[in-house]
Order: C-alpha cells, then sequence, then structure tokens
C-alpha cells in the first residue's frame, strides 16, 4: 500500500471532539501518513500544530507532504517523551491532543517491517529503525517465564505456556513463517475459525514489547493531562483490549474522586477533577466506514476534556 493511502480512522470524529481552535495549540502524537494532521491544519490560522512519529519514514514522508506548511513542527520522537519535546520549543501548553495507536496500514503492507504474519518476513517490528531491538531478538534471547509473560500479558494467549515451551525448543528464529508454522499446531481448525488467527495475539505480543507500546502510551497520557489547559481535549482511539483498558482506567482515575464513604461533605466543597469524560460509550466506527476500510472494525474513541 502507497503511504499516502493510508486511511485514517474515525477523523470526522476526531475533528469533532478536538473542537478547533483556529489560534489553537495542538499535538498530533501519531502522525503516520498524516490524515489527522491535515484535517487538524485545515482548521488552523495562527495556531500551530506539533506532530509526532517515531517512525523516520513517516517523518521524511510528511515533511514532503506538508512542505507548506509553516505552522506544522514534525517530531521524530517517541509520544513517551512529548513534554520534553515541547518545552524545547517554549510550548508549554496545548489546547488539544490526539493519539491513533496501532499501526499504519505502511508499516503493516510493507514486508520488511516485519509486522505481519500473513507473508513471511524478517522478525523485525520495530516502528523506530534507530532502536536495535528487535522481535527476533525477543524470540532468541528471551527466557521460558519471560516469553510466557508477554504472551500471556500483551496477547492474553491462552496458550501462551505451550507456545513458549516449543520456541525453545526450536529456536533459532529469523523469519515469521517458522514461528507461524509452531504456533498454528497449537490450533485446531476449529479454534482459529473461532478466534481468527492463530499468529495475531503472539505478533501482537512480541509488537508491544519489542516497541514497549503500553508503557510509552501511559507516560504519554500523563504528560498529556500536565500539558492540556483549561477545556483542552485528549482524544485517543485504540485498537486492542489492552490499550483501550489502559486508557479508560486513566480517564477514570482522573475523573473520579476518592472520598471515604459516608464523608459529610457538601456538593460545593467536592474536588474538582482534572477530566471530564465527554464520550459517555465508546465511539466505534459506522459499518460504512468498516465496509470502506476493514482496519478500522477495531476501533475504539474515547475523549475528555480539562477542567482546569
Amino acid at each position: 500500500m502507497s503511504f499516502f493511502k493510508h486511511i485514517p480512522v474515525l477523523q470526522k470524529k476526531v475533528i469533532q471532539y478536538l473542537n478547533i481552535k483556529p489560534q489553537g495549540i495542538y499535538v498530533d502524537a501519531t502522525l503516520g501518513s498524516g490524515g489527522h494532521s491535515s484535517a487538524i491544519l485545515e482548521l488552523l490560522d495562527s495556531g500551530s500544530l506539533h506532530s509526532f512519529d517515531r517512525d523516520f519514514f513517516a517523518i521524511q514522508e510528511c515533511q514532503k507532504k506538508f512542505q507548506n506548511k509553516k505552522n506544522l513542527f514534525l517530531y521524530h520522537s517517541n509520544f513517551s517523551i512529548l513534554k520534553q519535546e515541547l518545552f524545547k520549543k517554549n510550548i508549554f501548553a496545548i489546547d488539544g491532543i490526539v493519539f491513533d495507536l496501532g499501526l499504519s496500514s505502511f508499516q503493516i503492507d510493507n514486508p520488511q517491517r516485519g509486522f505481519s504474519y500473513l507473508k513471511d518476513t524478517f522478525l523485525d517490528m520495530r516502528m523506530d529503525q534507530e532502536q536495535e531491538k528487535t522481535a527476533c531478538d525477543i524470540i532468541n534471547n528471551y527466557s521460558l517465564k519471560e516469553l510466557k509473560n508477554i504472551f500471556w500479558s500483551f496477547g492474553e494467549e491462552p496458550k501462551s505456556v505451550i507456545i513458549a515451551n516449543e520456541i525453545i525448543k526450536q529456536r533459532p528464529f529469523h523469519n515469521s513463517s517458522k514461528l507461524v508454522e509452531i504456533i498454528d499446531k497449537f490450533y485446531p481448525f476449529y479454534l482459529k475459525k473461532k478466534r481468527g488467527h492463530s499468529s495475531k495475539r503472539i505478533f501482537q505480543a512480541l509488537r508491544i514489547e519489542v516497541n514497549q507500546e503500553l508503557k510509552c502510551l501511559e507516560e504519554a497520557l500523563q504528560q498529556s493531562l500536565e500539558l492540556l489547559k483549561k477545556n483542552g481535549i485528549i482524544v485517543v482511539i485504540s485498537f486492542n483490549s489492552l490499550e483501550d483498558r489502559l486508557v479508560k482506567k486513566f480517564f477514570q482515575k482522573h475523573s473520579q474522586s476518592y472520598l471515604p464513604p459516608k464523608l459529610p461533605i457538601k456538593e460545593k466543597n467536592m474536588p474538582i477533577n482534572p477530566l471530564t469524560i465527554i464520550t459517555k460509550k465508546i465511539v466505534t466506527p459506522q459499518l460504512d466506514e468498516i465496509e470502506f476500510n476493514i482496519r478500522s472494525h477495531s476501533a475504539k474513541l474515547r475523549a475528555a476534556i480539562k477542567n482546569f
């Protein structure tokens, strides 16, 4: 797939919830092919957009795509240090931020990146190609306990123990086909039909471990909360239950007051929470969007507004 053919998910909803101010300062924490950034830029006047991606290919391509946009600033950086990067530009507060998590189509469809279990490729899976550790390193060097833990914690794989055991026995690994073959033999046809591709959870677990995705997301959410101005908006699109659970817990933690039960307190004296959740229910793609872009089917959007 061409770089520019990546289709941003739930874009209209992202723009609706961000409620762009023409003079505002915004962050696209996951630039990708620039779909959300492009939509935000169209609504800015004197405002600025700061877009992050750890994939240098995305930065290079978007430098060409947006070469005439003087109010766009691109950062080849992990969003886990976005606060530090923004401070360097003397940006200390923002009006809104969007996270569109997961992989871009150009990453999935490029066999050299090693993200797909549908193609026989080197087990790479690095979002940042300058990073050293690959999925191949993990498969060949992690202990049985470490493999079992990541398969269960990051892939929710019910057969994590036996798959980890078999991997230890069959080392070394270099390409995806051997790993897929091993996973496949533990799943009879009826289970594959029920659960989807047998390798999906293991590949997800390896990708999350390689890129430390959940740890980075947790750090980025906290920094976003600190950066948002009063009435600033945070929008997050997740693509798996682990990401969504983390976002949900973060929003709930910062939008609820923890008081001892039966404590006599007047409503006007109740502590103000940093966030108010503005998506009371998860926002998901409509059927027509899913039909147009099948990869959007697992997307879940949550949004919140900063109270002070």
